[in-house]
């Protein structure tokens, strides 16, 4: 079955009514796991889809191939995320292929763990860059570049813990709390023009450190029993870009991890 258009109602401004034309997302990480879902869901409901990598071009291949196939339109754009200059060329390179830039989904992260008392130096700064200053200047860019007369919106793949910290991921956790802040205060300076929102993601997929049997076990321990799959991340983008009122928030797709409270100050003692 071909992808229908359906962004006739992707093309309303909520503050003005007027339509815009079809659209062009850009999604970071956009080849592999929670991105490619997002890329091709996005596809699916009329966006012509700019999917970026770094190192993951044959992965990116088949998804540009697949959204083809069923009759969408999508294209490659590539650069490291902690470099500036190659993050500045992104929304460019989007444009060139499939015309301007209204949604940016920053889907990429880069997940690696320290702790404070053993910081790398060279690794705190690349997941800060990766993980915090790219998407604000993906940000930066949008708003720069948004046609005259178009609403557009950013979408920020947070993470459940920054409201449940804790110490472990420190340089991830640090990125990704910053990253909320950003979302609250973007969404304030880019408005009205551009909506800013987030999703805090709980247990997907399992991660290159897990073995199945991990993930289960992480996964039914959530308050629900369980984290959310891909297509939710995909409904909660699509609830986000299709509704013009909300700004400033993120959404906790966790089964209810951030909520935990089963702690051992609690457990077992008399409170």
């Amino acid at each position: 079955m071909g992808y229908e258009d359906r962004t006739e109602r992707y093309r309303i401004d909520g503050g003005t009514g007027r339509r815009q034309p079809r659209e062009t997302a850009l999604v970071t990480g956009g080849a592999r796991r929670i991105g490619r879902a997002i890329a091709v869901g996005l596809a699916r409901a009329g966006f012509r889809v700019a999917i970026h990598c770094n190192t993951s071009r044959a992965e990116a291949q088949r998804v540009v191939a697949e959204i083809a196939a069923a009759g969408g339109e999508a294209a490659i754009v590539r650069g490291d995320l902690a470099d500036a200059a190659a993050v500045a060329e992104l929304i460019p390179q989007a444009e060139a292929a499939l015309g301007p830039v209204s949604l940016v989904v920053n889907n990429a992260s880069m997940f690696v763990g320290d702790t404070v008392d053993d910081l790398d130096p060279d690794l705190f700064a690349r997941q800060m860059a990766v993980n915090l200053a790219a998407p604000c200047l993906l940000a930066s860019q949008l708003a720069a570049r948004l046609p005259d007369g178009w609403s557009g919106n950013v979408v920020n793949m947070i993470d459940q813990r920054v409201w449940r910290l804790t110490p472990n991921f420190f340089s991830y956790t640090l990125a990704k709390s910053a990253l909320w802040t950003a979302t609250r205060t973007m969404a304030q300076g880019l408005a009205p023009r551009i909506r800013v929102n987030g999703i805090g993601p709980g247990p997907t997929l399992a991660n290159e450190r897990q073995s199945p049997e991990d993930f289960r076990r992480q996964s039914e321990a959530v308050l629900l029993g369980a984290g959310p799959g891909t297509d939710e991340i995909v409904a909660a983008v699509l609830f986000l870009v299709t509704t013009p009122s909300i700004t400033g928030q993120m959404l906790a797709l966790d089964g209810g991890q951030h909520l935990a409270w089963q702690t051992p100050d609690v457990v077992g003692i008399v409170e």
